[in-house]
């Protein structure tokens, strides 16, 4: 389907622009600075037309000094010029760049469910810097060549109308002749900055998944995928070069037949008396002058077209509802029942992952789930964490529905080790600490990992707590990875606990060591453990067996054994092997 080329939304844009606030002053002492250099540059040819008409008499000294004087002072202006330009444009490339940055870290876990992170990644970078070039070179170049272009036509015809009636008829025939190439440009522009965020989010994702499509050994799939990105890419490309190798030439040959159009009709002027040679030589400086702000409208609109899809994308970034962090109340857990009361919930409408699904956590007690995979087990702590809202019913401590408790004040009090157990590029001791505001010293982080069995391969390593883990955490082992989130989730102090699969992919003794720490971890807290293991649940108060999005059982582990045909051949076929 052909993609429709959209028209520049002033107004989006500068509601965009004006969340930022930018410096304004900067733009305009740029804009007016241009402003003064470009009259320089329209003053210069007037004094050229008196020394080239003095060619052969006595030189006026004076005059050329004024002339050279003048040519310098409008470079120095103009250089002063684009210094403070530039400045404003990495003023508005920062800001917008830190309220995209915030705006991205505060939406809620749904949203990049359905994005790419290489997409987002566009945005932040790519689409804010077609904002930047907009604002901060190709505005001021417009209104700067709009005054050059006014300007010289104005000082033309109050020095002969004739020839400036062939440049006013002349000017606009090149601008005719160059808009259906420059209508293309824009199209294309457009598409390349699409095509590119594709591509970007496609690469990001594969090559953070690297060693899977090594392991898989998908690097021909994945070669092929890439080639089809490049190739569309590459085809876009091709259409841009066209397009751009159509203009050059195309410019250049309407510019050339109005120069040569000047020169004939000059040269006959000259010729007849009628106009002396300064006066023809000044209007071909003008016409030179003339040919940059005409480069330079072309630009523009090119220009334009490229950030109006940018800001359209920023605007749809920036419009989505973000998670509030900290409205609601502050609620301790201390002493509160965790509970699920009736709670439907799909990730995508029409698929429903939990069906009417309930389940109560006492204080200080140790729940389990348990049940096939799929069954919607690590659903219900995404529930809990709040990365997501039931679509019915309620998330309680106590009798106090979960969404009206403060959100930063409810994850503080949430401690969750997972399969995977994240780990953050950086230091030991910077992933102890991550997200905390308080300060910790040496011997505190060497009290955690004491208590998380982590500390003996940490002493181990060639830095201590300042040894760098990798992107990742790729630089330690899936059991030092478990063992060092158990670290930090001693170092947060939890109410709640939430194990999901902690011990799923360990071998025996990583598993052996990761147990102990989490049976430390776990006392004096409410404990909410996902396993397959059984053998690591069976002391558990309660364990609630999870299939199909809903609880078709629960109970202590020998009550359940009992009352639960599915969980009961779980049992046998665990504990035989």
């Amino acid at each position: 389907m052909k993609q429709k080329s959209k028209t520049f939304d002033r107004q989006a844009f500068m509601t965009l622009i004006k969340s930022i606030q930018p410096k304004y002053w900067q733009l305009v002492v740029g804009i007016l600075l241009g402003m003064i250099a470009t009259a320089g540059n329209l003053i210069v040819p007037q004094f050229a037309k008196g020394l080239i008409n003095q060619l052969g008499q006595h030189i006026n000294a004076g005059l050329m000094i004024a002339v050279v004087g003048i040519f310098i002072v409008s470079a120095l202006i103009s250089a002063g010029s684009g210094t403070i330009l530039g400045f404003f444009g990495e003023n508005v490339v920062a800001e917008l760049r830190r309220k995209l940055w915030d705006k991205l870290l505060h939406l809620p876990v749904s949203y990049f469910d359905t994005q790419k992170s290489g997409v987002l990644s566009s945005r932040l970078v790519n689409d804010s810097s077609q904002v930047k070039q907009l604002l901060a070179n190709t505005l001021p170049n417009l209104m700067t060549s709009l005054l050059q272009l006014i300007g010289a036509l104005v000082l033309m015809l109050v020095m002969d109308w004739q020839m400036t009636a062939i440049m006013f008829i002349a000017v606009p025939l090149v601008m005719l002749v160059m808009m259906p190439v420059g209508r293309q440009s824009h199209k294309v522009g457009r598409a390349r900055q699409d095509a590119l965020a594709d591509f970007n989010g496609e690469a990001g994702e594969i090559l953070s998944e690297v060693r899977l499509v090594k392991s898989s050994n998908a690097e021909t799939q994945e070669s092929q995928a890439g080639d089809a990105q490049i190739d569309k890419l590459y085809r876009i490309g091709l259409k841009e070069a066209i397009y751009d190798s159509i203009a050059g030439p195309l410019m250049t040959g309407a510019m050339m037949a109005v120069i040569i159009g000047v020169l004939a009709y000059g040269a006959h002027r000259v010729l007849s008396g009628s106009m002396t040679i300064g006066t023809m030589l000044s209007f071909l400086m003008y016409l030179f002058q003339m040919l940059g702000p005409v480069m330079a409208l072309g630009q523009f609109f090119t220009t334009l077209a490229k950030t109006s899809g940018a800001t359209e994308r920023i605007q749809q970034l920036l419009n989505e509802p973000e998670e509030e962090q900290n409205a609601g109340v502050d609620l301790p857990l201390d002493g509160q029942t965790v509970s699920m009361q009736h709670v439907d919930f799909s990730y995508d409408q029409g698929e429903q992952i939990l069906h009417d699904l309930s389940f109560e956590a006492k204080p200080n007690s140790v729940v389990a789930f348990v049940g096939p995979s799929g069954g919607g087990k690590s659903t219900v702590f995404g529930l809990l964490e709040r990365f997501y809202q039931p679509d019915a019913g309620q998330v309680l401590i106590g009798h106090q529905n979960a969404q009206e408790v403060n959100l930063a004040n409810w994850r503080n009090q949430i401690g969750l080790v997972s399969q995977d157990a994240a780990i953050m590029a950086g230091t030991i001791r910077y992933n102890l600490t991550y997200g905390s505001a308080d300060d910790y010293t040496d011997e505190q982080l060497w009290d955690v990992l004491k208590l998380a069995y982590a500390d003996e391969f940490v002493h181990q390593m060639p830095k201590g707590l300042d040894t760098e883990v990798g992107e990742r955490g790729i630089k330690v082992s899936g059991g030092q990875r478990q063992r060092l989130a158990i670290a930090r989730a001693f170092l947060r102090d939890p109410k709640l606990l939430m194990l999901d699969e902690a011990t799923a992919s360990l071998d025996s003794e990583s598993e052996m060591m990761v147990q102990k720490a989490l049976t430390q971890l776990m006392k004096g807290r409410t404990t909410l453990v996902i396993a397959h293991r059984l053998s690591t649940i069976v002391d558990a108060d309660e364990i609630y067996f999870i299939e199909n999005g809903h609880v078709s059982g629960h109970g202590p582990h020998d009550q359940l054994v009992k009352s639960h045909a599915l969980y009961h051949e779980y049992v046998q076929n665990q504990f035989a092997a």
